[in-house]
């Protein structure tokens, strides 16, 4: 049942405002992991503070597509999900699981253990860090479900917000402490530009503009809508003001850790890099500024977890549901929270990637990201084919001409994006040559080579 109203009140009161903005919020909070945030640094350390505008480009296009699998569902009253398998038919029903099924086991993995490393970097009580991962990865993944299966969507709402605002406050709380140059920062957020454009700039750019925010998380909001009692359009304008806000939290959070990121010099992948990022501000912040830089960070990885854990047992429900023909009575009881296919599923989630732990993940996570990088092309393309068609949404919220260019500009982008992570994860280091051959140098030769260094 909804828990709050699905309109605006006359009235608005704290409480009212943070009710109409928490699936925004935690849409975005969820898209926010370890590889984001390593992301975002790096690119900071790498490129400076001239990348800031493709934190901004990147949170614009992710609320592109989440403002339009919104109009979507308030217009037609079915989740992407439902008009997927509706009208996309076989084709999708097919390649969707090949999707689901691995991105779910590789990003589980991902958030277990990078909710342990980062415990592990605040409380150090083991002799190996790679113990420490392990151990507080999988009690944090049980504590997940345990929360979930006991408080509902409501004790999530609250923990999630808890999360949410000690990772937005210590992150951002950091990046003003090291005082960074305020007018370089404002012009790489409103003037574009890519430094290093020959030695890996672009990709680094382009990645980081990929990592604001999330990809199959993104269908997760239309579940967290409904949960709010917003089905129908007269609920659009409360969602694109409460994706607004979430995508405005997401850039600003980006911003920061590029702006940290820039101010640090540390090398690593994932949650190693967020830790060793910690570690060099512990030395100009002190310990006090390590910690709560963690704790940050700590807060958007299990609030990313938790969102996960939460919200996409409800797209294997809905997939499965519609795959098996289930009626709308059938269909309602199944996506929900209570029935066995979304328990289940959230216990494969929580439990099965543990098996990732003890092994290295560089070769797995290779493959994920030829399977990753299809996701968010397919995405634009579902709603420029679903929201243009006026029998299926109404003139009134079909795409319009500007609609229709942002997402033609977004699958331009992700296509790119994708296809340079690809290539990247593929990319062999070029060969050290197989024979050295040492060459006396004779008074002659080096005569010879001085001439011609001359010309």
């Amino acid at each position: 049942m909804p828990d709050t109203p699905t309109s605006l009140p006359q009235r608005m009161t704290i409480r009212d405002l943070l009710a109409i903005v928490a699936p925004g919020i935690l849409v975005a909070a969820t898209g926010v992991g370890a590889g984001d945030l390593a992301t975002a640094s790096f690119s900071g350390n790498k490129l400076g503070l001239a990348v800031l505008w493709a934190v901004l480009l990147g949170a614009f296009l992710k609320y592109v597509l989440s403002e339009g699998l919104t109009r979507w569902q308030l217009a037609s009253g079915t989740t992407l999900m439902e008009g997927c398998t509706q009208h996309i038919g076989l084709p999708f029903k097919i390649i969707f699981p090949l999707y689901l099924f691995p991105w779910s086991f590789f990003v589980g993995a991902a958030l277990i253990s990078a909710c342990g490393v980062t415990v592990h970097a605040m409380i150090p009580i083991f002799a190996k860090a790679s113990t420490g991962k392990i151990i507080f990865g999988i009690a944090q993944s049980l504590l997940g479900v345990v929360l979930i299966r006991l408080g509902g969507y409501r004790l999530f709402e609250k923990i999630m917000s808890v999360c949410i605002a000690v990772m937005f406050v210590t992150v951002c709380i950091t990046a003003v402490l090291i005082r960074p140059d305020w007018g370089a920062v404002l012009h790489g957020a409103v003037i574009p530009t890519i430094p290093q454009m020959d030695t890996g700039g672009l990709a680094w750019t382009i990645a980081l503009m990929g990592g604001v925010g999330g990809t199959l998380t993104i269908i997760c909001y239309g579940y967290w809508i409904r949960e709010k009692g917003r089905t129908s359009p007269a609920d659009l304008k409360t969602c694109r003001i409460d994706l607004g806000v979430g995508y405005v939290a997401t850039a600003i959070f980006g911003l920061a850790m590029v702006i940290i990121g820039a101010r640090a010099n540390v090398a690593g992948k994932g949650a190693g890099l967020v830790v060793a990022l910690a570690d060099e501000l512990g030395q100009s912040l002190g310990p006090a500024g390590r910690w709560a830089f963690l704790l940050g960070a700590w807060g958007a990885v299990f609030s990313s977890l938790l969102g996960v854990w939460q919200a996409v047992p409800y797209v294997f429900a809905d997939f499965y549901s519609m795959c098996a023909g289930d009626s709308p009575e059938q269909h309602k009881q199944r996506v929900g929270t209570t029935s066995r296919h979304y328990r289940w599923y959230m216990y494969g989630l929580a439990i099965i990637p543990m098996v990732s732990l003890k092994f290295g993940f560089r070769d797995i996570q290779k493959y994920y990201a030829v399977i990753g990088a299809g996701f968010m092309p397919f995405m634009a393309c579902t709603l420029l084919y679903l929201n243009g068609r006026k029998k299926l949404v109404g003139e009134k919220w079909r795409n319009r001409i500007p609609t229709v260019i942002a997402l033609v500009a977004t699958l331009v982008f992700f296509t790119v994006a994708g296809w340079l992570q690809v290539r990247k994860k593929f990319k062999r280091p070029a060969p050290p040559p197989k024979h050295l051959v040492c060459v006396p140098v004779t008074p002659a030769r080096a005569q010879a080579s001085d001439q011609h260094s001359a010309k």
